[in-house]
């Protein structure tokens, strides 16, 4: 429609550098720091901050760079703040780095790839009353074994929030290298903070019989004898590596014999622990006092089966038992491949900024993420979990610390339409939440309003009842055959550029 036409483009900063020495060079990126100021990666590993002055008033104006430094390696900006304390200017940036690791081996560890995040602090170091001048003041870097979903900065720059399916750690700080960062990892997935919200994975899984108890808990791998630090009572057991927090600790269910108890190293990632019960017989409902929530119990095949003799009962051969039930029982083989859900589950970790270990976990199990988007400049962006058929908007609250992730919109069946566009590229919403919209990678863009009243009368045949909102679906084809770089939505119009155009779609009046 005539009025999508962007007007005359205005140039309003240039980069003259020679980026053909750089093999590796990724795209450029972009991120507003503030209404005045703007963060540029020139792709070949040079980060720009640029004075863009007010951008809604003066459209015309150039850029001003007032900081130009070469990062090291290409990388791309994911998130940018600016804040002012004690009086000083300080704009914090999130950069994501994959590189190829030559120590990892793509058949045996993993992809062949390291991905990092560097945090990095510039603030104005002039006095007062002299002319502006931005240097680096910190430059703190998180690795990890998976592309993040999310990761973004909190305001004033008090943490970070990253959700991935391998766990981040902080390994360096300034260039100097962390004390062991395995161990600290390790620490992290075992949750050993009491702020927590939920585990990653158990930190130990136990067992018994009528005469002992088997714990074995997992180690920083490489792990010696040296570096164990175990204590053993009638009452109490406590499991760690030197110079962290016990993995393990507490008042034990029921006395054991410290005599007739031992540990030993396996495989040289895991300590296997032996404890003799003071009285056979009675079988512990947990091992520690308290409900400690960072282990798990196995049963032995021996308690399998007599459990399942003591429910024979309750089960029966017959797939459908209920001969009054007319539908049959659910058939696997029947399921789309939009019905499933993804087997790797991932995990959102806020760290701390000043400590910087993690202060929550949440596991979001089966919760797929679909994307992420800024709505208000003022706050962090938020992320969609698919959840069952429906895709949910959630909003970090940093400053909320007991509800920290709010939900704020849904998005009816989004979740399951989604999952059957194979060539979904990108998702996205508007501000007001008003339609979802899909990119695939070449032409076609899916709107999903949301439902809105009807001016006729409907009846839903199935169900016998009057229908009183609809949520209408729109395909938009491009005319381009070149591949869609970006994908943005505001609450009237969507934006969808590819390398030589730059689409403009109104969705809303």
């Amino acid at each position: 429609m005539l009025d999508t036409a962007l007007g005359k483009p205005i140039e309003v900063f240039h980069m003259s550098s020679d980026h053909t020495t750089c093999e590796d060079r990724l795209c450029a990126s972009l991120s507003f720091i503030s209404a005045t100021w703007a963060s540029l990666s020139d792709g070949a590993g040079r980060l720009y901050l640029l004075r863009t002055s007010m951008r809604r008033e003066n459209r015309s104006l150039k850029w001003e760079p007032m900081f130009s430094e070469e990062m090291g390696e290409p990388f791309t900006i994911l998130h940018s703040i600016s804040h002012v304390q004690a009086g000083v200017h300080s704009m914090e940036v999130l950069l994501l780095r994959i590189q190829k690791d030559p120590s990892s081996d793509s058949d045996a560890k993993g992809s062949g790839y390291s991905v990092s995040l560097e945090w990095i602090t510039v603030s104005n170091t002039a006095e007062q009353g002299q002319e502006k001048k931005y240097k680096v003041r910190k430059r703190k870097v998180l690795r990890g074994k998976s592309v993040p979903h999310y990761a973004a900065l909190e305001p004033q720059g008090k943490g970070l929030m990253v959700a991935s399916e391998k766990p981040f750690v902080f390994t360096h700080v300034d260039g100097a290298l962390l004390e062991q960062p395995a161990a600290q990892a390790m620490e992290m997935e075992s949750s050993t903070g009491g702020s927590m919200l939920q585990v990653i994975d158990p930190i130990y899984f136990w067992q018994q019989t009528i005469e002992d108890i088997t714990v074995s808990v997992r180690m920083p791998e490489g792990i010696t004898k040296d570096d164990v630090l175990f204590k053993l009572s009638m009452e109490n057991v406590s499991v760690g590596v030197q110079g962290f927090a016990p993995l393990l600790e507490g008042q034990l269910h029921a006395p054991v014999d410290p005599e007739a108890s031992a540990w030993i190293i396996k495989d040289e990632k895991s300590l296997e622990v032996t404890l003799q019960k003071r009285s056979e017989g009675p079988m512990w409902p947990e091992l520690l006092t308290g409900g400690d929530r960072r282990g798990e119990f196995l049963m032995s095949e021996e308690q399998t089966a007599l459990l399942h003799e003591r429910l024979t009962y309750l089960t029966t051969e017959d797939m459908n038992a209920n001969p009054d039930k007319d539908k049959p029982p659910c058939n696997a083989q029947e399921l789309e491949d939009c019905d499933g859900f993804p087997e790797d589950s991932s995990n959102l970790t806020r760290f701390d900024g000043e400590s910087l270990k993690p202060t929550h976990v949440v596991n979001l199990g089966s919760h797929q993420y679909l994307f992420t988007v800024d709505l208000n400049p003022s706050e962090m962006p938020s992320f969609c979990l698919r959840h069952d058929v429906d895709a949910l908007l959630w909003q970090p609250r940093p400053d909320q610390p007991s509800n920290m992730w709010e939900h704020i919109a849904t998005f009816n069946a989004l979740g399951y339409v989604q999952a059957s566009k194979r060539d979904k590229k990108f998702a996205t919403c508007p501000p007001n939440f008003s339609y979802a919209a899909l990119g695939e990678c070449l032409r076609r863009v899916f709107i999903y309003r949301q439902p809105s009243p009807v001016d006729t009368v409907l009846f839903n045949r199935m169900q016998g009842r009057q229908v009183g909102q609809v949520a209408k679906q729109q395909v938009a084809s491009l005319e381009s055959n070149n591949i869609v770089l970006g994908f943005r939505a505001t609450n009237e119009r969507l934006f969808v550029l590819t390398s030589n155009n730059l689409f403009v779609l109104k969705i809303n009046n």
